[in-house]
Parts: structure tokens; sequence; C-alpha cells
């Protein structure tokens, strides 16, 4: 049986801590598909297409060809999977929180549909990294360059007008 994850979140936008659990999760994994979901308790800087599109830019800078990436708007993650044929589901951490915070949704994708998640914890170049900060500080006129692949940076600097 091929291994097939999935790799879900909001990536508003992706970063390079994001980056480095694709490529890690696509060392181990025979298929690997990114899906952007739409959270609606977040207000999101890009729409779903737009990070779809810097998640493909990113993927082809750092040369990651064979991972995929889809777009979810609404309904379950398991759910989700399964239509996929995947079975796992790929959870990046970069604090102890995290891990409180995923550890219940793990346990229900797996009460839902069987489906085993597997965490990778943050390389600690990243663990200070979230999309809420990256935004925050572009926002505020910051250099993000050097947590975001070089697509994400031009997105953002393009939307911020800096």
């Amino acid at each position: 049986m091929a291994k097939k994850a999935i790799y879900p979140g909001s990536f508003d936008p992706p970063t390079l801590g994001h980056l480095s659990v694709v490529r890690r999760a696509a060392g181990v994994m025979d298929e690997l598909e990114i899906v952007v979901v739409h959270n609606p308790n977040k207000n999101a800087m890009f729409s779903g297409a737009d990070r779809v599109k810097l998640w493909q830019d990113s993927l082809a800078e750092a040369g990651l060809s064979k991972v995929r990436v889809s777009l979810l708007e609404g309904g379950l993650i398991a759910e989700h999977a399964v239509s996929l044929g995947a079975n796992a589901i790929i959870k990046g951490l970069r604090t102890a929180a995290d891990l409180d915070y995923e550890l219940q949704f793990a346990n229900m994708n797996r009460d839902l549909s069987g489906i085993e998640t597997f965490f990778f914890a943050t390389e600690p170049a990243y663990s200070h990294i979230s999309s809420s900060l990256v935004r925050e500080v572009a926002a505020l006129g910051g250099d993000v360059s050097a947590h975001v692949p070089g697509a994400v940076a031009k997105a953002l600097s393009e939307r911020l007008g800096k």
C-alpha cells in the first residue's frame, strides 16, 4: 500500500517552517498533497486560490515537483483525506501548545476515518515563525524575507504596497 498523506492548514501565508515540514514529509511518503483549507475563525490576508498559487510557486522554487496542492473550502479534513485516498495526515508542531491543540484533532480524525496523524517537529530555526506573525511584521513594514519563500515575500510586498 502506497503511503499517501495530506498536509492541511490555512497557510496564510506559507512560511519556511511549513516548507521544511513539506520537504521532510515528502521524503517519507510516496505521495504528499498540501490541502489549503478555509478557516472561518481567521481573517485571511490571501484568498484560498492565492494561497494555492503561493504554494505552487514556493514548491517550484524549492524543487519539490512531486508535491500537489489543492483547496478545501469546507467540510471535514478526515472525509477529504479519505476521498483523496490518503492514509495519513501530516501536522507540524512548533511548541507544546501546538501538540495540545493538534492532538485533539488527530484523535477525532482517527475516530472519524481511521486515518493516523503524523507530527513533525519544527526545525529550531523556524520554531518562532507563524503565518500570523509574518503577516503582522510585514504589515508593519518589517522584512520577512528570511522567514518565507521568495514567492511569498514578493506577494506580501505587492499586497501591502511595500
